[in-house]
């Protein structure tokens, strides 16, 4: 039972962190180097380096850019888009570095696994703040950028301290986007699209975000009234 457990909570972390990563990859590594350096947890010889000062002071500056900068309509999705090349390699590194010294198949096996997470909950953050975006309020920003970070000190805790529990709700959290990326994906394409319309020349003739033009079709033999 011991070593079930033990490697329960290797797979709980590894996955863990990737998940995280895909979504808020400082806060990630900010409570990692925090739970290290007060001692509440024993990292595996692979995310030592989290735990070092340097690393944490450079998790802790880029969290706190990342606090303001995701809040801000507009410039969230730019940042998200820049953190394509960042969240997900780190994803995979952290996955990897979680497994300890098992060996390379094993590491690059998390790496794998680990990368395609972060890619998928990267993809459902950036994807819904672009939909997001097109509400003329500033407060439903607000709102998802801090019920991100609640979400991830919450799962990062679980895949710690409960992870049973964690691997319980990936589960579900996984079926969940197989279902939801798809149509966040739809969204966003006519997102781009009522934008490209607008800035290509033709504003009156972009339709709202929210028309649905088989709606409006004519039924087969209507005809127009005079």
């Amino acid at each position: 039972m011991d070593q079930l457990e033990q490697i329960t909570q290797m797979i709980a972390l590894s996955m863990g962190l990737a998940w995280a990563s895909g979504i808020n990859l400082y806060a990630t590594l900010l409570m990692l180097g925090v739970l290290s350096n007060t001692g509440n947890i024993v990292l595996p010889p692979g995310l030592e380096v989290v735990g070092d000062p340097m690393v944490l002071m450079a998790a802790g500056l880029m969290y706190c850019v990342e606090f303001f900068a995701d809040k801000v309509p507009g410039v969230d999705t730019g940042w998200d888009t820049l953190h394509t090349f960042i969240r997900i390699p780190a994803g995979a590194a952290l996955a990897a570095g979680a497994v300890g010294e098992i060996g390379l198949p094993v590491e690059v096996a998390a790496a794998i696994v680990g990368g395609s997470l972060a890619t998928a909950t990267h993809a459902a953050k950036a994807g819904s703040r672009v939909l997001i975006n097109t509400s003329p309020e500033p407060f439903s920003n607000w709102t998802a950028s801090i019920t991100e970070d609640v979400v991830v000190i919450g799962g990062i805790w679980a895949a710690l301290y409960n992870p049973w529990l964690f691997l319980a709700g990936l589960l579900v959290f996984v079926l969940l986007l197989v279902w939801l990326l798809p149509r966040v994906w739809r969204g966003v394409k006519r997102v781009f699209r009522f934008l490209a319309r607008l800035f290509g020349g033709n504003a009156d003739e972009a339709p709202p975000l929210n028309t649905r033009s088989d709606s409006h079709r004519a039924l087969p033999g209507e005809r127009s009234r005079h």
